[in-house]
């Protein structure tokens, strides 16, 4: 006999684009993040288009340290500018957006690291482009997910209050506090 009582209570997906506030101090984290990564991927395509390197050229050229082809450096503009965008709405869209680049470039660098020295390799990745790749992935999730994740996030913070619905009503006990759904208790 189990002697313990089944928890069957509703957990409420959390909508991560709808719990902070436009102008969270966290903002400036998301922003910065995307701001300074897009900038340089958008100056490194920029070179790498000054160049006139073909664009599925697997032997590429250096711009800045790093392997490029005509293809990847239309593909770093435009990443760069959307991360620039990203920056310019700033809010919970930098964010995710962080978070969602971020793991394509650590999926990327897997990627073109199995197709290192390969004929496949359309992109002209060489290992020092898969460890930035690696790097650039690791960062934007980190800006992303900044304020969002951790084991010591308050208990006023709106993600953790989605974890743990059960908690919430006792930290918000009191007058003038709002239960989840936001009516004054």
């Amino acid at each position: 006999m189990a002697t313990h009582a089944a928890h069957t209570h509703d957990k409420q997906r959390i909508r991560f684009d709808q719990h902070l506030p436009v102008d969270h101090r966290l903002n400036l984290v998301y922003r910065i993040g995307a701001g300074l990564i897009g900038a340089f991927l958008v100056v490194f395509g920029i070179l790498g288009l000054i160049n006139h390197i073909g664009f599925f050229d697997i032997g590429g050229a250096t711009v800045a340290g790093l392997n490029t082809n005509g293809t990847l450096s239309v593909l770093s503009i435009c990443i760069g500018a959307l991360l620039l965008v990203g920056m310019a709405i700033g809010g919970n869209v930098a964010s995710t957006l962080n978070m969602v680049l971020g793991i394509l470039f650590l999926l990327n660098g897997f990627l073109f690291l199995a197709l290192l020295d390969t004929p496949d390799n359309f992109l002209a990745f060489r290992i020092q482009n898969v460890l930035f790749s690696f790097v650039v992935g690791l960062l934007l999730m980190t800006f992303g997910m900044y304020g969002r994740v951790g084991h010591a996030l308050p208990h006023d913070n709106p993600y953790w209050r989605a974890r743990h619905p059960e908690a919430a009503p006792q930290e918000q006990e009191g007058p003038g506090r709002q239960d989840r759904r936001g009516q004054v208790l």
